[in-house]
């Protein structure tokens, strides 16, 4: 059997196990119903790397798993991620929840930990990250002394740091394709902010948790995980302060994205509505436990969702109208985010020289971004392979800088 003809067999065998038709199917990718009978007898083959990630990601399967070869790409490996998961293997901490006479070699300052709580948050919103992946693993095994050896009055304090450590962690660490390991990470801030009695940041490490199983492609588990935070949330506070609606916005963002990558676009739009209706209570784009919820946020997610459905002429239509000098400046990496969800849109209007350009000015915010996201690396691959160099000749250098070719 040839490659085009076992790609086509695998594609129908996970779709009759999603129990999905191929009409449905077909529509889900923007695709004829023709089309995929045609992939799936094996008579053409997929000529896009988008539609086939789209594939995989509606079929629940690694892109590895419907094609004979590997085509998929891989971004460029986080070099810092050793030292992060040696910090966390460490288990400081274990010794004095078994013996609480066991005592640390050292006794970090809470001070200097919350400073630098602070750096490493900045460094990632500022789209550094490597710096941020350098600082990780001694502030990680920081605030597992600091369990052992504060006091009993400072163990609130010490379980709020570790979580919020922690928190800085699963961002770094989803953002730069390690998905197992932020979700280690999320785990623990979760448990850590239990430990400080700590409800709202309990909230954030869920809403932190949400977009690590989607990630995982576990993006039902993701919408059910952040909706129920949502709602213990607003039941908990009457009269909500400013960062507890932004921590439930941030929730609600969390919630549309996971609906998106189950391509249900009912709820997305719903849960879009919600965080919309939150943003305008808030009234401002702020900066809660480095969640840059606001205005502006929404309509970054708005524009996010639809280009996960295909629509690349409303995301383009919403991202005329971001004005994101509205953020705070040291979201650098958010900035950049836009940029790359534009650059896909036009890639999926096959307009090349505007998804190259797009691309260029976000390399020129966020070098980092560019190279670590997989989904701009899915389309670098996709540009590279209908490269035409007379109206996209900066195109090969971009994508040698992300580590494509």
């Amino acid at each position: 059997m040839d490659a085009r003809a076992e790609i086509g067999r695998r594609i129908a065998r996970q779709r009759r196990r999603r129990g999905l038709s191929q009409a449905v199917l077909a529509q889900l990718v923007g695709r004829s119903e023709s089309w995929l009978s045609q992939v799936e007898r094996g008579l053409r083959s997929i000529d896009s790397h988008s539609v086939l990630v789209q594939l995989a990601e509606i079929l629940g399967a690694e892109i590895s798993q419907l094609t004979s070869s590997e085509t998929g790409t891989e971004t460029v490996k986080y070099e810092r991620v050793a030292g992060i998961r040696d910090a966390m293997t460490r288990y400081g901490a274990l010794p004095g929840v078994i013996n609480s006479r066991v005592k640390a070699s050292r006794r970090p300052s809470l001070r200097w930990l919350s400073h630098e709580v602070r750096r490493a948050n900045s460094l990632y919103q500022a789209a550094r990250y490597d710096d941020a992946g350098q600082l990780l693993p001694g502030l990680i095994d920081a605030v597992e002394e600091s369990r052992l050896s504060c006091s009993a009055p400072e163990r609130r304090t010490a379980d709020t740091l570790r979580a919020l450590v922690y928190h800085s962690a699963t961002m770094t660490l989803s953002r730069v394709g390690e998905p197992e390991l932020a979700w280690a990470a999320a785990d623990r801030s979760l448990a850590a902010a239990e430990s400080a009695e700590r409800p709202l940041l309990a909230a954030v490490s869920a809403y932190r948790l949400g977009y690590v199983l989607i990630g995982l492609k576990r993006a039902a588990q993701a919408e059910r995980v952040v909706l129920g935070a949502a709602d213990a949330l607003a039941a908990s506070t009457r009269r909500a302060k400013p960062p507890a609606l932004s921590v439930r916005g941030g929730l609600y963002l969390a919630a549309a994205t996971a609906a998106a990558a189950r391509f249900d676009r009912a709820n997305t739009d719903r849960h879009l509505g919600t965080a919309r209706k939150l943003a305008e209570r808030v009234g401002n784009d702020r900066n809660d436990f480095w969640s840059a919820f606001g205005p502006t946020n929404v309509v970054i997610h708005e524009v996010s969702a639809a280009v996960a459905f295909g629509d690349a002429k409303l995301a383009l239509s919403r991202g005329e109208s971001l004005d994101v000098r509205r953020l705070g400046p040291g979201l650098r990496g958010r900035r950049a985010q836009v940029l790359l969800d534009l650059a896909r849109a036009f890639g999926q209007q096959r307009k090349e020289a505007a998804a190259v350009h797009t691309l260029l000015k976000a390399e020129q915010i966020s070098p980092e971004l560019i190279r670590y996201d997989p989904r701009t690396n899915a389309l670098l691959t996709e540009l590279i392979r209908r490269e035409h160099r007379v109206s996209t000749p900066e195109l090969r250098g971009l994508a040698r800088r992300a580590g494509v070719v």
